[in-house]
């Protein structure tokens, strides 16, 4: 019995330093539990109750068995504890990859020299109902053979899908061609002369109506440039984003009874140059013209002369009510009664007009700022 109970002694000391280095491995690997594994396997072992003599050998053997079997059930919870861990700490969120650019999520990109027609159905035969520019954006709907239906501004209908990109290669353009706009969010918007309300006011613009942004808000002030005129308005009246170039419609060339073949065709030749760029000084319809460069330009090609100058144009025809204009008449604008810009109307209350070097030659709504006048130069 003296031997057994010294072997059972042996045993414990051999157990007890065992749960000391398990402890310590424990500890390293930082891994919490009730209590140690090993501690189950010594108690197992000195409350096993034999019938033979204890030996050395055997007692050993016996404890090394209980201990091998909670040892492989304590490596099964430590290492699923581990992975646990791991995967805690590695796993993320998972996070939706935010592909909107200016409120596009199936962004295209018009990839052309001139312009882009948009038909109304899918085939050359088919109205067009709008033109892109180059580097003009649009929402991708589907595609249908070799057109591909898109929405872009006010227009919806279906272009040669050769000429529209999309995915990186339509960011990637996207990300060169935003600019920043300021929507105007009140009644009239006062542009003016300096960021103060003692400053001049240089333009009156209306509700809804979009207008270039030259800077962020500073000082509860943004720049802002209206046709080639640059001045300040209050941030307060202005919703910043950042937008993309979109399609004109063409809708506006469906005029009604009334208006004479003239200005039929004079507003549809002038329409052909949307998109084209604005030069200061320049007369060209395609390289890039002025306000009046422009209007002088149009008129040129039926016979009327105009000066080179927005101020000295209107004397060049009748003065008349902008509520009785007619496509082809001549908008005015500017601040007070100083003209600065001029416009041809092309009926629906819109205008086209060489605006300035950010947005080139567009069609806009006649009323975005007050015209100072209106002159009918075409007198029919």
């Amino acid at each position: 019995m003296r031997h057994i109970k010294k072997i059972r002694a042996g045993a414990v000391i051999l157990f007890a330093s065992a749960i000391t280095i398990c402890g310590t491995i424990q500890n390293h690997m930082q891994v919490e539990q009730s209590e140690p594994v090993f501690a189950v396997g010594a108690a197992k072992a000195l409350s096993v109750e034999n019938t033979e003599p204890l030996t050395l050998t055997s007692g050993v053997a016996n404890v090394l068995s209980d201990y091998e079997g909670e040892k492989s059930v304590g490596e099964i919870a430590v290492a699923k504890s581990q992975t646990n861990m791991v995967t805690a700490g590695q796993q993320e969120e998972p996070q939706e990859e935010d592909t909107d650019i200016c409120g596009y999520s199936n962004l295209g990109i018009a990839v052309v020299d001139d312009t882009l027609n948009i038909r109304e159905n899918a085939s050359t035969d088919s109205d067009i109902v709008g033109k892109m520019t180059p580097n003009a954006a649009c929402e991708i709907v589907g595609t249908e053979g070799e057109w591909t239906q898109i929405t872009s501004g006010n227009v919806t209908g279906y272009v040669k899908s050769e000429y529209i990109v999309s995915g990186d290669e339509a960011r990637t353009i996207a990300e060169g061609e935003k600019k920043l706009i300021a929507t105007v969010n009140t009644d009239t918007l006062r542009v003016r002369t300096q960021a103060t309300t003692d400053a001049e006011i240089l333009a009156l613009v209306g509700n809804g109506e979009q207008i270039t942004a030259l800077s962020q808000a500073q000082d509860g002030w943004v720049q802002v440039e209206v046709d080639d005129v640059q001045g300040y308005v209050s941030a307060e009246f202005v919703d910043l984003s950042e937008t993309l170039p979109t399609a004109q419609s063409m809708t506006e060339l469906k005029y009604g009874s009334g208006v004479s073949d003239a200005r039929v065709s004079l507003v549809a030749y002038a329409c052909q140059f949307v998109g084209n760029p604005y030069v200061w000084g320049g007369t060209s319809l395609t390289n890039g013209a002025d306000c009046s460069g422009f209007t002088l330009s149009i008129f040129a090609k039926y016979g009327i002369y105009l000066p080179h100058s927005s101020r000295a144009q209107p004397n060049c025809g009748t003065i008349i009510s902008a509520s009785d204009a007619q496509p082809g008449d001549l908008f005015f604008y500017g601040s007070g009664n100083s003209i600065s810009h001029v416009a041809i109307y092309i009926g629906n209350g819109q205008i086209v007009h060489a605006s300035n070097e950010t947005t080139g030659i567009i069609i806009s709504n006649a009323f975005y700022r007050t015209p100072i006048c209106v002159s009918n130069v075409l007198g029919n």
